[in-house]
């Protein structure tokens, strides 16, 4: 395998393990940007995994995997909005107890139904998302350099990697040139300003957690249903807490978030590529260190190179209206 082709290869793995981080960090994005810290982004995912699992092996439909996906993960959002929104709870506690609730009942309920151990039964190929071959890609395997990137990187996903890629131009869209985006903007920095001109401010930050709980709804049915073929256990392993690293990264914002979770995708990537390899005057370096790059990365980018990243003003600060 010449460079090239390791190049490709790493670059398709890239692209697979940056879309539930996409999708997370968009989630992220919207619910933060209202003022609604969300830790809990992980828990969305994995409870919203394990649904799609169900139901796409129960009905064999991935599009009814979808679904279930998205309504699980709305649902622990308006959770997470009831306690944080309406009765003015701690936003980090209720998202923590979110985390904490799903990766517990996700393992009782797998168990309890399917006796697998946690995880739901393999599931046929017409269950899942299968790849689009776009036009052209098998003809073009054979032009060089072109020719690869086309077929290997560009098509043969799954149609939740477009969408993810879509979701971002739409987020930006969303947010900066339609009066809803506005809105949420302005309510994540004076919730005051909102509530003085008429606007419901609680109302709004539900519209925000509910856009949060859908993306989380894309994530977590990529995990389970396109990227793999069942439920496991923390399948999540952790990348609800990466989108939350990349979504401080880019600053809010939607376009950065994608390259910021472009960077960790391939970080992630990289690391599974240097299992068992030998670095040269190194030696094999063990993947912990690989899979620490992207936390490692945030901080010292944080810390010497983009600045202070300022969340919005009125983040995980619960609203009290004055009277």
């Amino acid at each position: 395998m010449d460079y090239y082709d390791i190049f490709i290869s790493v670059l398709s793995s890239t692209i697979r393990l940056s879309i539930p981080l996409i999708f997370t960090a968009l989630a992220g994005l919207f619910s933060e940007r209202a003022g609604i810290f969300d830790i809990g982004l992980e828990g969305k995912m994995l409870g919203s995994a394990f649904a799609a699992a169900c139901v796409a092996y129960l009905t064999d439909s991935a599009w009814l995997g979808l679904g279930a996906g998205i309504v699980c993960s709305v649902a622990l959002s308006l959770v997470h909005g009831f306690a944080s929104i309406t009765n003015r709870g701690n936003q980090i506690v209720s998202g923590v107890a979110i985390n904490f609730f799903i990766a517990g009942i996700t393992i009782v309920l797998g168990q309890a139904w399917f006796g697998q151990g946690g995880r739901t039964p393999q599931l046929a190929p017409d269950s899942r998302f299968a790849p689009i071959i776009l036009p052209g890609a098998d003809a073009a395997r054979d032009i060089p350099i072109i020719g690869p990137l086309y077929a290997n990187v560009i098509s043969g996903n799954n149609i939740l990697t477009y969408l993810a890629f879509l979701a971002v131009p739409f987020s930006w869209w969303v947010l900066y040139r339609t009066r809803f985006g506005l809105r949420l903007r302005a309510v994540g920095e004076n919730p005051g300003a909102v509530d003085t001109a008429g606007i419901s401010v609680a109302w709004l930050r539900y519209r925000a957690v509910m856009c949060a709980g859908i993306l989380c709804g894309f994530a977590g049915t990529y995990l389970a249903i396109a990227q793999s073929a069942a439920f496991i256990k923390d399948m999540s392993a952790g990348k609800g807490y990466i989108a939350l690293a990349a979504l401080v990264f880019a600053k809010w914002k939607p376009v950065p978030v994608m390259f910021a979770c472009l960077l960790f995708g391939f970080l992630d990537a990289l690391a599974n590529f240097m299992q068992g390899k030998q670095v040269p005057l190194i030696g094999e370096v063990p993947v912990q260190v690989f899979q620490a790059l992207p936390y490692v990365l945030t901080c010292v980018l944080l810390a010497g190179f983009i600045g202070v990243a300022t969340p919005p003003k009125a983040g995980g600060v619960p609203y009290t209206k004055e009277r």
